[in-house]
């Protein structure tokens, strides 16, 4: 396809999701099937521009004076496709498969900057209704944070430690421009493509498939490897979903010892099974999807427990940029109850001295510290251990300030760590 080919179909695209209210990729995948002609490639730049388009819909709608899709996509262009606006003037031309010429207001719009006084919300390209909540957390710092929850992400790994090393994995993937992560020991990042390109399909090669890594966030890994699992402990993934963090955890634990995995929902569950197997993890047990009498009969036997509690998801925006619009506050209200019971159900499950860790990819203090405390004002025989204790008896080195400032709670975002959105409390049951 010729370049404006792509970006008259990328106008398509977005004008479903927009329009239609319909998700990113049920949209995307939809046009490549009535699409067959378009390659690979064309698949791919269509796909970077449609999500570079919502990761910054209001910035771009800012700069263009106009939230349509047609200028949406015009402006993420620039950015997306590498072209200057000279060059996207020149190939929107009103030819077959094109876009029609540009306006004279569209070719400003193109050039022109956001005015100083621009809304943080629009600067940093979150929906206006979360901005009071987005500055509670990172006060002056909001635009910036939220510009960053607005950027292609990177692609991490996390080295099986049951069946590799970093530097065999880094070595198979050398072709994709790989390095290790900032601060997991197993992490590897592969950086996000520029421009048009494709981000590698990692989960084809050959290592993926002889058990070497996984595809995880590193603040994912940091968040599993804070729990302090190791040898012959018993362990409860409390939210397991797809087994990401089972996975971690039982390659920290050597295989020894135990993991239950447990999840409500079967369809998130269902893919742990070949996960484990593939990762060669032969001490967890999976426990059936939403039954809750089997899951309250194990007792408060566990050394850790973890609970990757849902939330809104604000930490992974730039994976998922057409969420980020959709959110609603009934969907906050919801998750907040959610949380609640997640940790009403983990209070029973940790024996004397364990530990619980609440986690969430979530940068709201409603669903984050907010949570904490309500948790401490229910459960008197759990204190909270400061993330930087953790830390040091982890990783090499002090501990990274957590990007809300807080001290004995650490959030990780793409601003201040290079990771996802991660937000991780390590609370300590009294007793012994």
């Amino acid at each position: 396809m010729k370049p404006g080919a792509r970006l008259a179909s990328a106008v398509e695209v977005l004008t479903e999701i927009i329009e239609r209210h319909r998700p990113a990729a049920q949209a995307l995948g939809d046009w490549g099937k009535s699409n067959r002609f378009a390659g690979s490639g064309d698949r791919a730049a269509i796909g970077n521009l449609v999500y570079d388009a919502l990761r910054r819909k209001l910035s771009l709608a800012g700069q263009m004076g106009s939230e349509s899709p047609r200028a949406l996509i015009l402006c993420a262009a620039q950015r997306a496709f590498a072209m200057p606006a000279w060059q996207i003037d020149e190939i929107v031309d009103g030819s077959r498969h094109a876009l029609s010429p540009l306006s004279s207001e569209e070719r400003g719009g193109l050039t022109r900057e956001l005015p100083a006084d621009t809304p943080a919300h629009v600067r940093g390209d979150y929906p206006e209704w979360l901005a009071p909540a987005i500055e509670e957390t990172f006060g002056a710092e909001a635009a910036w944070q939220g510009a960053a929850l607005a950027r292609r992400a990177p692609v991490d790994l996390r080295t099986n430690a049951l069946k590799a090393e970093r530097e065999q994995v880094l070595k198979a993937l050398a072709k994709t421009c790989a390095t290790e992560g900032n601060y997991s020991p197993l992490a590897v990042r592969i950086p996000p493509p520029d421009g048009p390109a494709r981000t590698p399909n990692v989960e084809a090669e050959a290592a993926h498939g002889r058990g070497w890594f996984e595809v995880q966030d590193e603040g994912s890994q940091i968040a599993a490897a804070l729990a302090g699992a190791g040898p012959r402990l018993q362990v409860l993934d409390l939210c397991a979903g797809a087994g990401g963090k089972t996975l971690a955890l039982a390659g920290t634990m050597q295989n020894t010892g135990q993991i239950f995995a447990y999840d409500t929902d079967k369809q998130q569950l269902r893919p742990i099974f070949e996960r484990l197997q593939r990762a060669g993890v032969r001490n967890v047990q999976v426990l059936d999807a939403g039954d809750a009498d089997a899951l309250s009969a194990l007792g408060a036997r566990f050394d850790i427990v973890f609970a990757d509690a849902p939330c809104t998801g604000s930490g992974v925006w730039r994976r998922r940029p057409d969420a980020k619009w959709r959110v609603k506050p009934a969907n906050l209200a919801t998750r907040i109850l959610e949380q609640r019971r997640v940790l009403a159900s983990a209070r029973g499950l940790v024996k004397p001295g364990g530990r619980l860790l609440y986690v969430t990819c979530s940068v709201l203090q409603e669903e984050n510290t907010k949570q904490v405390a309500w948790f401490l004002g229910q459960a008197a025989e759990f204190k909270l251990v400061p993330y930087a204790t953790c830390w040091r008896t982890t990783f090499a080195g002090e501990a990274p300030l957590s990007a809300d400032g807080n001290r004995e709670t650490l959030l990780l975002t793409p601003a201040s760590h290079g990771t996802d959105g991660f937000f991780i409390a390590i609370f300590e049951r009294s007793g012994s």
